[in-house]
């Protein structure tokens, strides 16, 4: 079946709601209305609708004037096996000594890298985002420096790739953690997939508010992929749950944010060890002093 989707941005939260709930008015009526807000610092809101018919894009454009949106794009959009689209576009990924995959592509796993399956309907953190390969990369590059860690944290794993990374090079207490209770359930589930039950524990929790988590630090390592206002937020709840002369590897970075985000960091006991950039996004290492 056929769909097809409006979708426009504006200024301002309070504009946006209500342009998404006039939208919902709409003849034909909208099977669905989002109401979200741009992850790029430019404040911008974006509304979109989907449609099983074509709407009507007249009614659209009185409403985008009325709101003082942008004009809006109609696009239609074929039915689409989305996860098969997305196993045949996923192709693996490599990052370094890590090789992250579907199980489509099992056989193509090369000799001697550390195989992490990931599968393509679980979106997030499957290793192609700019901001999860950094991550790896970074971890990488560490393991290359003769780090090792015996405590490891995931503050908003994912799909956990990052937390089962780091368990399959080294022994040890390892805990992922997410505020989502599905992808903690992702998690789980990835951890079978791999052959790695109990080797990670997996807590639903936002930041480090969790027993569980306070019991395992200080820790040598922790993730942190998640998005600037969050890290910016936690930073000094991360930094005290990290040893002295332990790592952190943040991400979830547009590259113009990375310096404010180390600034930060930096004025609470750190000093950066390396940062890379991965298209519009940066990956900081952090080491704790002392």
């Amino acid at each position: 079946m056929t769909t097809f989707t409006a979708l426009t941005t504006l200024s301002g939260k309070t504009g946006a709601e209500a342009l998404g709930e006039a939208m919902e008015r709409l003849e034909p009526e909208p099977t669905g209305v989002g109401v979200f807000e741009l992850e790029d610092g430019s404040g911008l809101w974006e509304v979109g609708g989907y449609f099983t018919e074509a709407p009507d894009e007249a009614a659209l454009a009185l409403l985008a004037a009325a709101f003082g949106a942008k004009p809006f794009t109609v696009s239609e959009v074929p039915e689409t096996d989305w996860v098969a689209h997305v196993r045949r576009e996923l192709a693996p990924v490599e990052a370094g000594r890590f090789f992250v995959y579907g199980s489509h592509d099992a056989d193509k796993v090369p000799e001697g890298r550390i195989p992490l399956l990931i599968e393509a309907a679980m979106a997030f953190g499957t290793g192609h985002h700019g901001t999860t390969l950094g991550c790896l990369k970074a971890l990488d590059r560490l393991l290359n420096e003769g780090f090792e860690a015996r405590r490891v944290a995931d503050i908003g794993c994912g799909t956990a790739v990052l937390a089962m990374a780091a368990a399959r090079v080294w022994d040890g207490t390892f805990i992922a953690s997410d505020i989502d209770a599905v992808a903690v359930d992702v998690a789980e589930a990835n951890l079978q997939a791999n052959g790695m039950g109990g080797s990670v524990t997996c807590v639903e929790a936002a930041g480090f508010d969790h027993p569980q988590l306070a019991d395992a630090a200080p820790y040598d390592l922790i993730f942190a992929n998640i998005l600037k206002g969050p890290l910016m937020a936690l930073a000094e709840d991360l930094i005290s749950h990290l040893r002295p002369g332990g790592y952190a590897i943040l991400s979830g970075i547009l590259n113009e944010q990375a310096d404010e985000v180390a600034g930060h960091y930096c004025q609470i006991g750190t000093s950066v060890a390396s940062r890379g950039e991965i298209g519009e996004w940066t990956t900081l290492v952090m080491h704790k002093n002392g």
